[in-house]
């Protein structure tokens, strides 16, 4: 057996039958994210080392890939980026911490 990638490399091939399954959301899509990183009350750069932290918690490598090249061709440094990911670690973390609440409320409660 030969050695499969987990995730396979995207290509034009890909692409093409994503289009072909479904034009309607993938235009949507387009359009979305085309506003979505549009300059605004947030500028490239900023937009794009948010998308890096949430690509990090969403653990999307396409996403990592992708949003950090977008995120230094933004003019973002290595340190700005990395910087953003251990933000988006911390968040992580403290959403576990905070809801260990409803754990120790079920706990309380089953105390009675």
């Amino acid at each position: 057996m030969a050695d499969t990638p987990m995730y396979p490399h995207l290509s034009a091939d890909i692409a093409k039958k994503r289009a072909e399954l479904a034009p309607e959301p993938l235009a949507a899509f387009k359009a979305f994210s085309k506003a979505v990183f549009a300059e605004g009350a947030l500028d490239a750069r900023t937009k794009q080392l948010i998308a890096v932290a949430v690509a990090h918690v969403t653990q999307c490598p396409y996403c990592i890939k992708g949003h950090t090249e977008g995120a230094a061709r933004a003019g973002a440094s290595e340190a700005q980026i990395m910087e953003a990911i251990w933000v988006a670690a911390e968040m992580r973390a403290g959403g576990a911490y905070a809801h260990s609440a409803l754990a120790l409320q079920t706990l309380a409660e089953r105390k009675g």
